[in-house]
């Protein structure tokens, strides 16, 4: 009898396949025996780190020529895919580094940059993506750190606010405001190495969700960074802002793709499982009509980011499918988890059962790289104007 059972792997050619199910597997082998310490401790373990760029995870778009696999943006987008169905705090991750950072240095970096940098994102250090403040939010253009022009360099001042991947990394791109007179068109990008100094850590924030995953407070106090650090254009750096994150957000909704996956494998095994009324939960027409809901809302919102991502890809428009995906895909979460801990009754309450973290972890997709109601109003622009 043929298997109609979910899977994952339709839509993907061979080799697609074959590197989504390697991930699949190095995430169940080495992160999962790691996830509640994780989670408890609020840190990603150094082992899991090491391990992942060993893997070539965390320089999957970069050419080979700098040390990188050489992969596309959808092999980016699958292993985050992969990683979120065992743990979303590892994806995030991994999806920063790749979807935002050195995607930025790949597109807008100067050559001597990329040989630089590169070869140590590939193996060892960690970047982070330096935008949000405590009055630019949505409104990210607020910003308030400023970079003054000292001659051969600029010396950045200011404090980013919710910085993912920050307690980990040693690279940071960062906006500032080189004339704050010139409002937006002041904002220019700068890829900030730690060793030059004036760069700390502020607060870690402490966590609903993705506890694992670090979010802490970037201080800049007269950061000397050479005029050569500069990406793209000076004055373009909300060109840049924009553009990166509209490809960041197809990564997080692969997250959140991942992640309602993995609550719904998890459900699906603890419904063939649990027995009441002298028969396995699964064989009820409720808790039937629940998993076929489940598997539906993954399976359009599968179809949605694997578009999304094949036509940027392609090299083709794909700003309002990433913000369909992005808000479509964060909705489908949050919803998939909390059908899946209703399915798993009181032991899904508990953090014995993954479903709890998937839970708490699937909040956050509506809120970080643009809020529900950001996207909505890039789809309904896209539309009207």
């Amino acid at each position: 009898m043929q298997n109609h059972s979910f899977n994952p792997l339709t839509h993907l050619k061979e080799e697609e396949s074959m590197f989504f199910q390697s991930v699949v597997e190095f995430a169940k082998k080495e992160i999962q025996p790691q996830i509640a310490e994780m989670d408890e401790k609020e840190l990603l373990s150094p082992e899991i780190i090491k391990k992942i760029f060993d893997l070539g995870l965390m320089a999957i778009e970069v050419p080979e020529k700098y040390g990188g696999a050489g992969g596309s943006f959808f092999q980016a987008i699958l292993a985050i895919q992969a990683l979120a169905q065992v743990d979303p705090s590892v994806s995030v991750f991994v999806d920063v580094q790749n979807t935002l950072v050195a995607n930025a240095l790949l597109k807008w970096g100067p050559e001597h940059l990329k040989n630089k940098y590169f070869p140590q994102m590939a193996k060892t250090r960690v970047g982070s993506y330096c935008l949000t403040e405590s009055n630019s939010g949505s409104d990210a253009f607020a910003l308030k750190t400023i970079a003054k022009d000292k001659g051969s360099y600029y010396e950045l001042s200011g404090k980013k606010i919710f910085i993912t991947n920050a307690k980990e990394a040693s690279v940071f791109l960062v906006f500032a405001n080189i004339n704050p007179e010139l409002g937006y068109k002041g904002i220019t990008a700068f890829f900030v190495d730690k060793d030059m100094g004036g760069v700390t850590l502020g607060r870690k924030e402490s966590k609903l969700g993705i506890r694992a995953s670090s979010t802490c407070e970037v201080i800049f106090e007269n950061a000397k960074v050479p005029k050569e650090n500069i990406i793209g254009e000076v004055g373009k750096g909300y060109k840049i802002a924009i553009e990166t994150l509209n490809e960041g957000r197809i990564g997080i909704a692969a997250q959140m793709l991942g992640l309602a996956e993995g609550a719904y494998f998890a459900a699906v095994q603890y419904a063939k499982q649990r027995e009441q009324f002298g028969k396995a939960i699964s064989q009820f027409q409720g808790i039937q009509f629940q998993i076929a809901d489940m598997a539906i809302k993954i399976e359009a919102t599968k179809l949605m980011v694997y578009n999304a991502a094949r036509l940027k890809d392609a090299g083709l428009s794909f700003v309002k499918e990433a913000a369909m995906a992005k808000r479509f895909a964060s909705e489908v979460a949050e919803t998939v988890a909390s059908t899946a801990l209703e399915i798993f009754g009181g032991y899904g309450f508990i953090k014995e059962f993954p479903v709890e973290k998937f839970y708490r972890d699937a909040k956050i997709g509506k809120i970080y790289e643009g809020t529900t109601n950001m996207q909505l109003q890039t789809i309904a622009k896209m539309i009207l104007d």
